[in-house]
């Protein structure tokens, strides 16, 4: 198993190219739709510089925020991003371990980060934000997915502009079905995808109740 996520060049180089992943902002324009505003604590698990948590903040700028990486290049970006706001605290932590205990939050967020993460982890981590999350609680993981084939992987990495020799050896890519199903059989509720393009995906569940 290969994880090039420590290596400076490596984050440094995808910060460089994320703004023009294609069609990146339409499915965090989804996201943004399904976490409610009147939220008061997230979680942003490979929070990576913080896009997201920014983004999330631009509506909700009181919520209380955890931001977890364990790149020290994301680590080194996401508090320069954040360093005049208290609300929120930066974890230096890999999703290949357990969570530590960090109470519940009312949403779990995460972007294009858990499919480096093996499959079998990829499903304990989710039962792990099931458990993190207060009744009524979102989990919205805008994700990077598997094609149902070959060809279809090819188009999507021309598509962004990147060489087959070029893919990226720690991408450990799930298809979109099998975790809706670990979802389900998790517990949580309204499971689906709500938004995709080729191998980009917004997988959304909700734990039953209300917060």
């Amino acid at each position: 198993m290969v994880n090039l996520w420590t290596s400076a060049d490596h984050a440094l180089g995808y910060l460089a190219s994320s703004d023009g992943i294609p069609h990146r902002t339409e499915g965090e324009a989804v996201l943004l739709e399904y976490v409610p505003k009147n939220i008061k604590r997230v979680l942003d698990l490979g929070t990576g510089d913080g896009r997201l948590l920014a983004l999330l903040k631009i509506d909700r700028p009181q919520v209380k925020s955890v931001a977890l990486d364990f790149s020290p290049t994301m680590l080194d970006a996401v508090k320069k991003r954040f360093a005049e706001d208290a609300t929120v605290k930066i974890i230096a932590h890999n999703l290949d371990e357990t969570l530590p205990n960090l109470s519940k939050f009312d949403a779990v967020v995460s972007s294009f980060a858990i499919h480096h993460l093996t499959h079998e982890r990829k499903r304990s981590l989710y039962a792990e934000i099931f458990d993190l999350l207060e009744p009524g609680g979102v989990f919205c993981n805008l994700e990077h997915i598997a094609s149902p084939t070959q060809k279809l992987h090819e188009n999507f990495l021309q598509a962004i502009g990147v060489n087959l020799e070029k893919d990226d050896p720690s991408n450990q890519l799930l298809d979109v079905e099998t975790q809706l199903g670990w979802l389900r059989e998790i517990g949580f509720i309204d499971v689906d995808c709500y938004w995709k393009w080729l191998e980009l995906a917004l997988l959304i569940g909700l734990k039953e109740g209300s917060c």
